[in-house]
C-alpha cells in the first residue's frame, strides 16, 4: 500500500530568524522616527554607526571562529542588537563610545558564549551596563529636545560633535532626563507634585517628548504581538510589575514617590518591555515562567530606580533576570500531555 506523502504530518512553517529580526526592526521604526523628530540627527547617526560597527565586529568574530559569514550576517541579529543599543544612548554621543559598547555586545556577550542562541545575557544590555558604569559622564549627556531648547542641531554640526571636530558646550545643549530631574528633586525633599508642576511633566497627557516616544514603542510592541513575533506575557507582566510597585508606594506617600504613569512613560520602560525583555534567547520560555520573569523585571526596575544609583534601571533589571531565567524555566515546565491521566490510572490501580 502506498500513502500520499505530498502533505507531511509535521510541517515546519515557523519563520526564520532573519524574518523575525526584520519584524522587530519594523516594530522599532515608529519609535525611531518619533525620537528623531524630537532629538534630531544624533539619533540617526547613532543608528548608522552602531549598525556599521556591529556588522563589522560580527564579521571579524565569525572569521576568527572559522564560521561562514553569509548565513550569520544575513540573520540580521547583529543589526537588531545595534539598533537596540543605539536607542538607549544619548544622541550625539561620541563615536568611540558606540564602538566600545558594541565590542562588549558582539564579541564578549555574544560570541564568547558561542554566538546567537547561546548567549545567556542580552548583548545590548550588557553593553549599556558596561558603559553606564565606566563612562557615566558620556552616558548622561542627553541633548535637550528642540521643544525645550528652541534650536534644531543640523546634520553637519551633529557629525562634528559625534566625531569630535567641534568644541561642544554640553551645558548649553544638554538637559537632564525626567528620571534624573524627578529623582534629584525627591532626594532633595521636594514633593513629587511640585516637581511635576514646575517641570510641566504630565505624562498622562503626553506633554513630554519621552512620553510620546514611549507611546511609539508601545504601538510598535503591539504590532509585534499581533504578528506573533513576541508573546504578550513578558511585556504585560513587566509593565504590570512596574506599575503595581509604583502604585503601592505612590498611594503610601504621593509626595515622596513618583506615580505609575511617570514610571511607565519615562526612560526605557516601553522599549525594554517589548523589545529588550522579550529577547528569545536570554528570556524565560515557559508560559508561566514568562509571567514571573516579566513581573520580576518590572519590580526590579522600580526598586533600582527608587533606591539605587541609576535612575533608569531597565538594563540592570533585565540582566538580573537573565541569570534567573534558566531556574524559572526549570520550575515552571508545563505538564506533559497525558501526565494527569496517567497519574489517575496509577491511583486507581
Amino acid at each position: 500500500m502506498q500513502f500520499d506523502t505530498r502533505t507531511a504530518g509535521l510541517v515546519n512553517d515557523a519563520p526564520d530568524i532573519s524574518h523575525l529580526m526584520k519584524q522587530v526592526l519594523v516594530g522599532l521604526s515608529l519609535g525611531i522616527v518619533t525620537l528623531f523628530m524630537f532629538y534630531g540627527w544624533g539619533v540617526l547617526i547613532n543608528l548608522v554607526l552602531a549598525i556599521v560597527f556591529a556588522v563589522s565586529l560580527e564579521a571579524i568574530a565569525l572569521k576568527v571562529r572559522n564560521r561562514p559569514l553569509k548565513p550569520f550576517l544575513n540573520d540580521w541579529s547583529a543589526v537588531v542588537t545595534a539598533c537596540l543599543f543605539a536607542l538607549t544612548l544619548p544622541p550625539l554621543v561620541s563615536w568611540w563610545v558606540l564602538l566600545v559598547g558594541l565590542f562588549f555586545a558582539i564579541i564578549v556577550a555574544k560570541h564568547l558564549y558561542g554566538g546567537i542562541g547561546y548567549n545567556p545575557f542580552n548583548p545590548a544590555m550588557v553593553a549599556y551596563a558596561v558603559l553606564i558604569v565606566s563612562l557615566p559622564l558620556q552616558m548622561s549627556q542627553w541633548p535637550g529636545s528642540f521643544i525645550f531648547t528652541g534650536e534644531w542641531i543640523g546634520l553637519g554640526e551633529s557629525l562634528n560633535i559625534v566625531f569630535g571636530a567641534a568644541d561642544t558646550d554640553w551645558d548649553a545643549i544638554t538637559r537632564a532626563t525626567p528620571l534624573d530631574i524627578v529623582r534629584t528633586g525627591l532626594i532633595s525633599g521636594q514633593p513629587y507634585s511640585d516637581i511635576i508642576i514646575e517641570e510641566k511633566f504630565d505624562f498622562i497627557l503626553f506633554s513630554h517628548p519621552m512620553a510620546v516616544v514611549s507611546l511609539a514603542y508601545l504601538l510598535g510592541g503591539v504590532y509585534l504581538i499581533k504578528q506573533g513575533v513576541i508573546s504578550w506575557r513578558i511585556p504585560v507582566s513587566m509593565l504590570l510589575g512596574l506599575a503595581v510597585s509604583a502604585l503601592v508606594m505612590w498611594l503610601i506617600d504621593s509626595d515622596s514617590y513618583a506615580s505609575p504613569s511617570f514610571h511607565l512613560l519615562s526612560g526605557a520602560a516601553m522599549l525594554g518591555a517589548f523589545f529588550i525583555a522579550t529577547d528569545p534567547v536570554s528570556a524565560s520560555t515557559t508560559p508561566k515562567g514568562q509571567l514571573i520573569y516579566g513581573a520580576s523585571i518590572g519590580f526590579f526596575i522600580y526598586v533600582i530606580r527608587t533606591w539605587g544609583v541609576y535612575p533608569d534601571a531597565v538594563a540592570f533589571a533585565v540582566l538580573i533576570m537573565n541569570m534567573a531565567a534558566p531556574m524559572i524555566d526549570y520550575y515552571t515546565q508545563p505538564k506533559v500531555f497525558g501526565q494527569a491521566n496517567a497519574r489517575r490510572q496509577r491511583g486507581r490501580s
